[in-house]
């Protein structure tokens, strides 16, 4: 099985562009340590630490519907409602596997997993 690092998603809106095209499909990648450190150093993150998440996103979003560039004005324009959709993707992407635990049957001892719901799912 090969590792997934690129994740398709569609937006709840859709990011709409300066000549009225809905954007809704598109596809993000797994962050890399620089993805989340380089931002740092930038001086609207600086002014404004919420601004780190705009700045990662345009990083991580490799495609959305046939916009040729993703970059933080485009992230800056989506509905916060979408927004919100990104950060939870990106959250739930990159955490180490942490949406389950694994449990023990305490009659049987078969070891498995389960999910844990996050709350507002």
């Amino acid at each position: 099985m090969a590792f997934q690092t690129e994740f398709e998603f569609m937006l709840p809106k859709g990011y709409i562009d300066e000549e009225g095209n809905l954007h809704k499909n598109g596809l993000m990648r797994l962050a890399t340590a620089a993805d989340e450190i380089l931002p740092m150093k930038d001086p609207r993150v600086q002014a404004n630490p919420a601004y780190l998440s705009i700045i990662v996103l345009s990083r991580v979003i490799k495609k959305l519907g046939t916009l040729d560039v993703i970059n933080p004005k485009v992230i800056e324009n989506l509905f916060t409602s979408d927004l919100s959709y990104l950060q939870e993707l990106y959250n739930r992407i990159n955490s180490n596997g942490a949406s389950g635990i694994k449990v023990v049957c305490p009659k049987c001892e078969h070891q498995f997993e389960v999910e844990i719901q996050k709350s507002g799912e």
